[in-house]
């Protein structure tokens, strides 16, 4: 399995890539401010479901406290409530990597 790309090489990927398409040198420090500031626009705002058009969106979800078993004794325990967060994928991007149905 191939790995995945490291924050730096997605830089300079997205850099190459919008000075191809603008025709003018895009810095990869540009780039990296962008993706950070990405970041905490997701964080700040996926309370609020956060849509990255393309990719998915950020959503808060709550789980209800239900039982399950401790894994090293078999013994009953109830699991409590808790909110968690979930990335849901956009249809497109499923159909662009695995093919359409």
């Amino acid at each position: 399995m191939a790995k995945s790309l490291t924050k730096s090489q997605i830089t300079a990927k997205l850099a190459e890539a919008v000075s191809k398409q603008h025709g003018t040198e895009v810095s990869k420090k540009l780039v990296d401010t962008f993706l950070n500031c990405l970041a905490e626009l997701a964080y700040k705002e996926a309370k609020n479901k956060f849509t990255l058009p393309g990719l998915g969106k950020l959503v808060l979800s709550h789980r209800k406290k239900r039982m399950g078993r401790n894994p090293a004794t078999g013994e009953p325990m109830e699991i409590p409530a808790k909110r968690v967060v979930k990335f849901r994928v956009a249809k497109v991007a499923k159909e662009s990597i695995l093919g359409a149905k």
